[in-house]
């Protein structure tokens, strides 16, 4: 068997190529939108691309499945299982062959035996795999979102992204009873998961690329809770705030992603023309650089691990945008645009160096006030916004602090309009610059961002509310 594992840094996603030797067929499990990194891979390994399946509709990522399937001259298979009448849907629009529990797919030599496991989302499935030139026992897991390396897929998302009521609770019991089928598996089974850690799929995700199931049953937090009400509450417990971007996500991939954006950029005359004329100025700059100095209405998102995370938040993928990227950081323009559009967002015109901001006119060029963390709460009339995640809060905050987490502030920042001035502060400074960014560009002017956060502020202070004192 051929395997390999094609992992996006940024998205903290793992797509698979598993092939035949003998026959040089291969199948691809979740790819992302675009098709050319699989197409690559498999012309590397000297192997057809026979089909490509995925686990379930995802919600962080637009799927490349039915575009691959189509470039490849590839069969497609999706998930029949579920009771959404949206999954029939799909299967109809897009003809591809339906996959229930208890279905076997020949890749030459390699065999996928197919098990429902709802509970991430209802349709959700994974992949017994068996190298049947080798053994007739199997050898791993493909398990997507479903198991993880220390984590299970959360169960909240149907209702927390996509706004379908009352489904947490049912999804949660859902997959603690997948979860108890897997006992009935052998101990050395490899487990190959769909994400590593950084997701948002996930609370605790561990970063090892792999793991077994016999680790994991020893090991994993979900497998110590016998009783189906506790787990319940444990898995629901203090699940990070989706990306706004994920409610698209999911919408797009239930009725048709559309082609990859054309690779070709505007030059540099119409991007800066762009820039006068209204577009959405992305300042990928860090934060200390951007709050000195910035085109008024631009929004901060650093280039880095959580880039995708908080532009899907906070950005709109109807505006057209423009990047400005440090000098330094000019390589990674065209790898940011196309992380960009594997989420959704077409309409990236290009990137501008963040050099002469002046020569930008007639935008205006501004700058945001900041103030040590430990010094919030020295103006008595200033209201104090924590943007960090339900979990952080609940660990601790500021006395006062009203909170409103960095991936619902684009959609309630006219709460704020009426509370100047503002302070906002984090855990540790990265997430307020790109706060106090978005509510600049809403006209919410009067805003300062505590550098430091809210880490620096319990150095100073000590014990917070609902947390614990910090120890040096």
């Amino acid at each position: 068997m051929i395997f390999r594992r094609l992992y996006h840094d940024r998205l903290a996603q793992a797509s698979y190529l598993l092939a035949c030797e003998s026959t040089r067929q291969a199948i691809i499990i979740d790819p992302l939108r675009d098709p050319d990194p699989y197409l690559e891979a498999a012309a590397l390994e000297d192997v057809r691309i026979a089909f490509v399946t995925e686990t379930h509709i995802h919600a962080d990522f637009l799927s490349g499945a039915e575009a691959l399937a189509t470039r490849a001259g590839a069969t497609l298979l999706l998930s029949a299982e579920g009771d959404d009448a949206g999954i029939d849907a799909r299967l109809r629009r897009t003809g591809a062959t339906p996959l229930r529990t208890g279905d076997s797919i020949a890749v030459g030599r390699v065999r996928l035996d197919v098990r429902h496991t709802p509970g991430h989302t209802p349709e959700h499935i994974v992949f017994i795999v068996t190298d049947e030139a080798t053994s007739p026992l199997p050898v791993g897991m493909l398990s997507g979102d479903f198991l993880f390396a220390g984590d299970v897929g959360r169960p909240d998302l149907l209702e927390k992204a996509v706004g379908v009521k009352d489904t947490m609770q049912r999804s949660a019991a859902q997959l603690f009873d997948s979860l108890q089928t897997l006992r009935t598996l052998p101990d050395y089974l490899q487990v190959w998961p769909g994400h590593g850690a950084g997701s948002a799929c996930g609370k605790a995700l561990g970063a090892v690329p792999q793991t077994t199931l016999g680790y994991e049953l020893r090991s994993n937090w979900a497998f110590q809770i016998a009783d189906e009400s506790e787990f319940v509450r444990e898995v629901l417990a203090d699940q990070p705030d989706p990306p706004a971007y994920f409610a698209l996500m999911k919408a797009l991939n239930a009725r048709g992603v559309p082609p990859m954006p054309s690779r070709t950029r505007a030059d540099e005359a119409t991007l800066r023309a762009a820039v006068r004329d209204g577009a959405l100025v992305v300042d990928t700059r860090q934060p200390a650089e951007f709050l000195a100095e910035h085109l008024e209405e631009a929004i901060n998102i650093p280039l880095g691990r959580s880039f995708l995370t908080w532009a899907g938040s906070v950005l709109d993928p109807e505006r057209e945008i423009v990047l400005l990227v440090s000098p330094a950081d000019r390589h990674l323009a065209a790898e940011a645009i196309h992380d960009l559009a594997l989420i959704g967002f077409d309409r990236v015109l290009g990137s501008l160096a963040a050099t002469d901001l002046s020569a930008l006119a007639p935008r205006d060029l501004s700058s945001i006030p900041v103030m040590p963390a430990a010094d919030i709460g020295a103006e008595s009339n200033a209201t104090i916004i924590d943007v960090r995640s339900e979990a952080e809060w609940n660990e601790g905050h500021i006395p006062g602090a009203r909170h409103f987490p960095l991936t619902q502030l684009a959609a309630r920042a006219e709460e704020l309009r009426g509370l100047q001035p503002i302070v906002v502060h984090c855990q540790g400074g990265a997430r307020s610059s790109i706060a106090v960014s978005v509510l600049r560009a809403f006209g919410i002017h009067d805003v300062t961002n505590a550098d430091g956060g809210y880490a620096a502020w319990e150095r100073t202070h000590g014990p917070a509310e609902g947390g614990a004192r910090w120890v040096p």
